[in-house]
């Protein structure tokens, strides 16, 4: 029982209504269909549900959004912007897939290596230092 993959496989809701104001970190994936005003950093998948708002820097492997978000996204791999997405920030992604009807104002760098997820580990060690 009490596996590792079983901590890297959860999946996190926040519900329509909810809202959150701090940081969520996660080794799983998340699924955002309420607001968080804060960073968001995950290991896996986030998806932002069409009444899903983030303010605030996104970090994670790959994500699909159709809500709103107000700040920078970084995704290792694939960020999809499905037709009801409105994006205010900067994108960092190695691919990226954009809908039509989908609202992007911002700059964006694919390719390469992402700083942001190698630093990720750093920082949550950092803040875990900090609360101790």
């Amino acid at each position: 029982m009490g596996k590792n993959s079983d901590l890297n496989s959860s999946i996190n809701l926040i519900g329509a209504g909810t809202v959150i104001n701090g940081e969520v970190i996660s080794n799983g994936d998340i699924r955002v269909d309420g607001t968080v005003i804060g960073s968001v950093s995950s290991k896996g998948k986030v998806v932002i549900g069409t009444t899903g708002n983030i303010e605030g820097e996104i970090v994670c492997q790959n994500a699909d959004v159709s809500g709103k978000i107000s700040g920078n996204i970084s995704v290792a791999e694939i960020l999809s912007l499905k037709a009801s997405a409105n994006l205010v920030g900067d994108i960092i992604a190695s691919k990226l897939s954009i809908e039509p009807g989908a609202n992007f104002m911002g700059s964006c760098s694919m390719g390469g290596t992402i700083k942001n997820m190698l630093n990720a580990d750093k920082q949550e060690r950092e803040k875990a230092e900090k609360i101790a």
